[in-house]
């Protein structure tokens, strides 16, 4: 449950970069939130792993 709130930290802290992006046009702001989307899908996969590994556990 910890690294799923890692997830809805990260994307609750990126969502202000992405608002600069898609609303005003903001390069570098662009840059930070395909770094976070980035960031998001390698802890995804590690929450798909540990969901496996105790799913498969039982």
């Amino acid at each position: 449950m910890e690294k799923f709130s890692k997830l809805k930290a990260l994307i609750a802290g990126v969502e202000a970069d992405a608002d600069k992006f898609y609303n005003s046009g903001n390069g570098a702001a662009g840059t930070r939130v395909r770094k976070a989307m980035q960031d998001l899908k390698g802890l995804a996969q590690e929450i798909r792993t540990e969901v496996t590994e105790k799913k498969n556990a039982k």
